[in-house]
Order: C-alpha cells, then structure tokens, then sequence
C-alpha cells in the first residue's frame, strides 16, 4: 500500500462501508451497546460478520470460557434487537492468546475474516471494529498477510500515549497480537482507554431517563448496566464508562462531529507494558478527544427509534 493510500484510509470514510465486529461481548456492558450502536447505524455501516473474542477475568474460567460466553451474548442480543437474520454470520473466536508473533490461533473467527478480506482492495477497504483482546485480528494477518493492503482495523485498547503504562485490559490479555497488528502496517485507528476514552461516561439516572422503557434491547441494557454497578456501588454514586461504543462511533465520525483526531507514528506495545516509539514507523490514526454530549446524543437516539 502507498503511503497516500495508507492515509487516505485513516481518514474517515464518507460513504456506506462493509464492517466487521470482533467483541469479547461478555466481558462488560460496553460491548453491548455498541453493538446495539453498529445494528442502529444501518445507513451506513453494513454489517458482514459479528466474531466472538476471547477475555479471561471473573465473569469466565478462561479465555475460551470468555469467548463461548461472548458468542453465546451476541445470538441474544441479536434477539433484543430483533436481528435474528444475522445469526448466520457470527462466528466463535480464538480459544487461547498468541503463543509468539509468528503463530495464529485458528478459529471459525479468524478463518472467516481471513476469506472476506480477500473480496476487497485498498480503494473499498473492509473494515473490523475490534473491541476486545485483538487475538482473532492478529490470527488473521498472520493467516493472511495481504489482508493489510484491504482492511482498515478500528481498535479500542491501550491506554494514552502520555500514560506511564499500557496496561489495560484489552492490550495486556495479549500482547504479543497487539504488536503483531501494531507493527504490520496495516491502516489502524487507535482509540486509548484511560486519557481519551474514559470520557464517554454516563450514570444510572441519565440511561434511565433516555433509555428505559423504550424496547426491549434498551431495557436489557439498562437493567444489566444497573445491576453490574450496584455490584460494587451499591448505596454510593457511580458512573459508567460506555468505551466500546466509541470505535462504532469513528466510523461516523465525519466533520469530526464524535471526536478529534491526529496521526502518530505507529506505537510499539512492548511486553513490561509500556510504549516504544520509533519514528521511522508507518502513521496510525490516534484519537485524541471524545465529545462526550454529541455522541451521547446520538447513541440514545438511535437506540430508541
């Protein structure tokens, strides 16, 4: 890929465009909603496939654990949405973390995504909005190495680059996929966790005004969002950060309306959890900056019509 292709597909795309989903969808409640968020943007975003990743903490035994839960959440929040026409495209991710740089873990997930990705060039890129452990995505550009020239990865994970450390929860389950997709080539979008993301917060009171009561996907969302906060914040104030949504929410990102936005030089994860740098690297799309109001807005209002 040239370098003015490479950053024309950092920019954010202008038309309809074709998008996978690859989401850890058990993991949290962020997932949730943006997946509710990408079924809600059907205007633009046509969705191909929707791919379980793996995650390993207290709600599953292992990251194969964590990916079957995952799976087992699309199909009912598919149901929810009442978009059930998509059962046949989700696919079950990875059942383990990379093991080197050099290895894929094989997975319905990844050999899907490896197959699609051949269908499209760098003009009419595929997109994949990755919202969990990237191990599925990294699997696929160790299968298939060309799929760098016809896909643009959209990924929420790591914290800021100002940070002392890149230790959060997507980023350290597999570090090894991160510097695989890092250090590829292929036209990434990174949007950090603590610094940026953590912006797009929201509370108890605000889902229940906007949301309750409206369908029965809304609903779930807010019940579970309650009753995973009151877990820990029973009695107490609490906020909730909604980060997932935010990777959906680049691809609609046009006149900067979501967030803001520049180009770095490729970050290098390293394994004692903090950032490389190397100038020489190819550019990434780095956000900077959530509007937090705007894309609250646009979130609630769309998952309500």
């Amino acid at each position: 890929m040239t370098q003015e292709q490479l950053l024309k597909n950092l920019e954010c795309p202008s038309g309809p465009v074709d998008v996978v989903l690859d989401t850890d969808t058990y993991n949290e409640i962020d997932d949730q909603y943006a997946m509710a968020y990408l079924l809600a943007c059907g205007e633009k975003l046509n969705v191909k496939g929707i791919c379980a990743a793996p995650f390993h903490n207290r709600r599953s035994s292992s990251p194969a654990d964590g990916m079957k839960k995952s799976y087992d959440e699309i199909f009912r929040l598919l149901k929810l949405a009442g978009r059930e026409d998509l059962n046949s495209i989700v696919y079950s991710g990875s059942q383990n973390w990379l093991s080197d740089e050099k290895t894929p873990v094989l997975s319905p997930a990844a050999s899907f995504m490896a197959e699609r990705s051949r269908q499209y060039t760098p003009e009419h890129p595929l997109y994949i909005v990755a919202i969990g452990a990237i191990t599925n995505v990294a699997s696929v550009l160790l299968l298939n190495p060309e799929m760098k020239e016809n896909t643009v990865i959209i990924w929420l994970g790591g914290h800021a680059l100002h940070m002392p450390h890149t230790g959060e929860f997507n980023m350290r389950q597999d570090i090894a996929a991160a510097r695989v997709v890092f250090g590829c080539g292929v036209p990434l979008v990174l949007l950090p966790c603590n610094g940026v993301v953590d912006r797009f917060s929201t509370s108890r009171y605000e889902l229940e005004h906007w949301l309750l009561g409206k369908n029965p996907l809304c609903d779930y969302l807010v019940q579970h969002t309650i009753e995973e906060a009151e877990s820990y914040a029973a009695g107490r104030p609490w906020t909730r950060v909604i980060w997932d949504v935010t990777a959906v929410a680049w691809l609609m990102n046009e006149n900067r309306q979501f967030m803001e936005e520049e180009l770095r030089t490729s970050p290098i994860p390293e394994y004692d959890q903090h950032y490389g740098f190397d100038n020489r690297r190819h550019f990434i799309k780095y956000v900077t900056e959530i509007h937090r109001d705007q894309l609250f807005e646009d979130l609630f209002q769309r998952l309500t019509r």
